[in-house]
């Protein structure tokens, strides 16, 4: 498995490559921040206690770390991606789903 880039936009409009450098990230992702922003809307989704006003706040921060990590494992490992799948020829199923790290392998 190989993790190629990963973009943080700051306050200021400028943007930090954790992974990779600026000109490979600009050149597969472009110069917008909506892949990081959708990744913020599916952890607020499917993580609870990321929510604001929420009852499933929680007030210990390793709890919180822990449900994040939990969040990340079901949508890497579990949860299937419909722009993963792929086309079968098989009658009854048209398409076979699968998760991203089934994509990595």
């Amino acid at each position: 498995m190989r993790v190629t880039t990963f973009v943080l936009p700051s306050v200021g409009g400028t943007t930090k490559v954790v992974f990779g450098n600026l000109d490979t990230v600009c050149l597969k992702l472009g110069k917008h921040n909506s892949y990081v922003e959708q990744t913020h809307l599916i952890s607020r989704h499917m993580n609870g206690r990321l929510v604001r006003k929420t009852l499933s706040y929680s007030k210990r921060v390793e709890m919180l770390e822990s449900s994040s990590v939990w969040e990340d494992i079901v949508y890497n490992l579990v949860r299937p991606l419909k722009t993963l799948r792929l086309s079968v020829n098989e009658y009854p199923k048209k398409w076979l789903p699968r998760a991203p790290a089934m994509v990595a392998f």
